[in-house]
């Protein structure tokens, strides 16, 4: 816990301990006692952060970003957020203090944002000032990203000029530069690359299920191919309290997307396919076991290593992207059979997304096509233009249509 106190000349100070048992102050000078307490759950909430080793909240983020510069150098030298060496008008001092600020992300999502940090010091320099960026140079690092200087794909391309994109719109409105060089960038956001796609057929699983060496691995399969779970972070977090045997479904905690709102977890049936080997790894479960997954949870298993030598090991091919196009065969498999708001809510994304990166076009989709042609060919249904099935009128019939109505008339009895 902090506390504040107040001097003679009413000045504030806030101490507490921090996490290697020392007391820190931060002197806040004149500051009324309103913002003293909010600078002081602040303050709580970074060192509770720092002990535990978790990210603090979006809102403490927010705070911290939206403090001056001064401010910020009180809070780094209580070890409540990393330091930084460059002046605060540089490429390099403003993208590490805007990462750091962002302690709301996810570790993999700091991971990519200092990938693109790397591109940006390796084009501009660390000393490069953020007023002296233009469009024209955006524009010339987006090409040196994709054909110079790194060669990257082109959906890699489109994500780093996305984050380049959004840490220069928050110098924007810090007021540090005048306009966003990357804002009028077309073609930031990430498209489905079909070339990758690939339907992981039943044949195919069953043999991969077979070569696989243990009921864990089993299951971690299964959970991909007929559960669609996102490998390993669900995989890794279910635990057996989530399974509902009388029910038939699992409750998946889905950590990718527990910042949007009611996405922290989806229920899923136990589908017939996965049910076989959930049950093998609850009869080898030891007793009290809590996750499911209770081996390969070491930071240094590669689940997808592991993979591609079962599938080798299998006699086939090993396929891209191993795990989402797992994740999307099953999707595109229910779709077929469920309206597609059910199976997004099953799989934990949207139609947009699903249309964009999951959903497939099989081989089953032209047989079925081929099947339903052929049978109106046989069985073809009466058309507008078919001989009517009564007789004719007589030309004397009350009802005769008039001259320059007929050949547009359909007796009603023919249509369906």
């Amino acid at each position: 816990m902090a506390s504040i106190s107040k001097g003679k000349n009413g000045h504030r100070t806030i101490q507490f301990v921090a996490s290697d048992g020392r007391r820190r102050s931060i002197r806040l000078g004149k500051a009324t006692q309103r913002i003293a307490d909010n600078f002081k759950v602040r303050v709580e909430a970074l060192n509770a952060a720092i002990i535990s080793g978790q990210p603090v909240d979006a809102e403490t983020a927010r705070w911290i970003a939206g403090l001056d510069d001064v401010m910020r150098d009180k809070l780094a030298r209580a070890g409540l957020i990393p330091k930084h060496d460059h002046g605060p008008g540089t490429l390099a001092a403003f993208v590490d203090d805007y990462i750091a600020g962002r302690c709301d992300v996810k570790p993999n999502t700091l991971i990519v944002w200092r990938q693109t940090r790397r591109c940006l010091i390796d084009y501009f320099d660390a000393d490069r000032e953020l007023r002296s960026i233009t469009p024209g140079d955006a524009d010339a690092w987006r090409l040196w990203l994709w054909l110079i200087g790194q060669g990257l794909a082109e959906n890699t391309v489109r994500r780093r000029c996305g984050f380049a994109k959004q840490f220069l719109r928050a110098a924007l409105r810090k007021k540090l530069i005048p306009e966003n060089p990357f804002a009028d960038m077309q073609g930031t956001t990430v498209r489905g690359n079909r070339e990758r796609d690939y339907f992981v057929t039943r044949e195919e699983a069953d043999v991969v299920l077979s070569a696989c060496p243990d009921a864990q691995w089993r299951l971690l399969f299964a959970l991909s191919r007929y559960g669609g779970l996102r490998c390993p972070s669900e995989h890794l977090t279910l635990r057996w309290g989530d399974v509902d045997w009388e029910k038939g479904r699992l409750t998946i905690t889905s950590p990718k997307t527990e910042h949007h709102a009611g996405g922290g977890s989806r229920v899923i049936p136990i589908f017939p396919e996965l049910r076989t080997h959930l049950e093998a790894a609850w009869d080898a479960a030891p007793e009290g076991a809590e996750f499911v997954i209770s081996r390969y949870r070491a930071s240094n298993s590669n689940l997808r290593t592991q993979l591609l030598r079962i599938i080798k090991r299998a006699g086939l091919n090993p396929w891209p992207r191993l795990f989402h196009n797992l994740r999307a065969t099953r999707q595109t498999e229910l779709a077929a059979h469920f309206p597609v708001h059910v199976v997004c809510e099953w799989l934990g994304n949207s139609k947009l997304i699903a249309q964009e990166h999951y959903l497939r076009v099989t081989e089953a989709d032209y047989d079925r096509a081929n099947e339903t042609a052929c049978g109106a060919l046989h069985n073809p249904v009466q058309s507008v233009t078919a001989e009517p099935r009564n007789e004719p009128q007589p030309v004397n019939s009350p009802s005769k249509k008039s001259p320059d109505l007929q050949g547009f008339a359909i007796p009603c009895d023919t249509m369906q």
